[in-house]
């Protein structure tokens, strides 16, 4: 059986022989007990264990289990389906995480169209190792964005929710005429969270950015209000968003002491299309 992802060695195509995948030049990569595999190199690693930590991946994976953000879940999944238009779709997830939005993705994807391809990465390796453990209809690895391991316009939609980008790279991969979901924070995104931890919160910053080779179709936004129930799940979306390095010991004292947190959500859903 071929793989989506090919080998980061060599470029060559992958094929799986039992709990590993070979390339034509002999390279081979373990399957993990789990289901993923690692294909970033260690000249390729930032860090000793790049990405998210086994901590904040547990964490990441507990508040979005609570059902707090199914509604852009289920907007992105709609997004997909509504994009979808081959009997066989590839869908590339970069920067999948713990695999809430992807799974989500793949079994309606998959419900729909049974011969759709899923497949996606993190540079994470705790976060893909839990992806790989809640889905067994996508093809996971642990691997960089900016050196992603499969090969050129092989895929008819990416998706990017709060991932860094590399355009260059999602250009290379898409085929012809594909699209790239891209989902960012809107500008009142946890409004009360950062009322919460802040003395002047701010706004961010909402825009349609113009990438080189593709056009961008539309936006869609994504609004509503949830109440964060227990103070575990407050510190577990804290620990998700860039305020968690950014926050004053005074701030984080000041959301420690609540119980549960009623905040505006808002996500904006950027879709472009590959000119060529």
């Amino acid at each position: 059986m071929m793989s989506m992802f090919r080998c980061p060695l060599c470029g060559g195509d992958f094929i799986k022989e039992g709990r590993t995948l070979k390339c034509e030049h002999g390279h081979s990569f373990d399957i993990s007990a789990e289901g993923y595999t690692h294909l970033l190199p260690a000249n390729k690693m930032n860090s000793k264990i790049p990405g998210d930590s086994k901590e904040m991946a547990a964490s990441r994976s507990a508040f979005l289990d609570g059902g707090y953000y199914e509604p852009l879940r289920t907007a992105v999944t709609e997004t997909v389906l509504e994009l979808a238009k081959t009997e066989e779709p590839a869908v590339l997830d970069c920067g999948c995480g713990e695999g809430y939005y992807t799974a989500g993705v793949a079994k309606e994807l998959i419900n729909r169209i049974p011969k759709a391809k899923i497949a996606g990465f993190d540079i994470s390796r705790p976060s893909v190792k839990r992806a790989a453990k809640r889905t067994k209809e996508v093809e996971f690895a642990v691997a960089s964005v900016f050196d992603i391991p499969v090969a050129d316009a092989s895929f008819d939609i990416l998706l990017n929710i709060f991932s860094p980008l590399s355009i260059s790279e999602y250009s290379r991969v898409l085929k012809s005429r594909g699209y790239y979901i891209y989902v960012v924070p809107a500008a009142r995104h946890l409004w009360q969270l950062k009322a919460a931890i802040y003395d002047t919160p701010y706004e961010n910053k909402e825009e349609d950015i113009p990438y080189e080779g593709f056009e961008h179709i539309e936006t869609k936004r994504v609004r509503y209000e949830t109440e964060i129930r227990t103070k575990e799940d407050i510190f577990s979306l804290f620990q998700m968003t860039p305020y968690y390095w950014k926050t004053s010991a005074k701030g984080a004292e000041k959301l420690s002491k609540l119980d549960s947190l009623k905040t505006e959500v808002a996500f904006d859903i950027h879709i472009y299309r590959k000119l060529k």
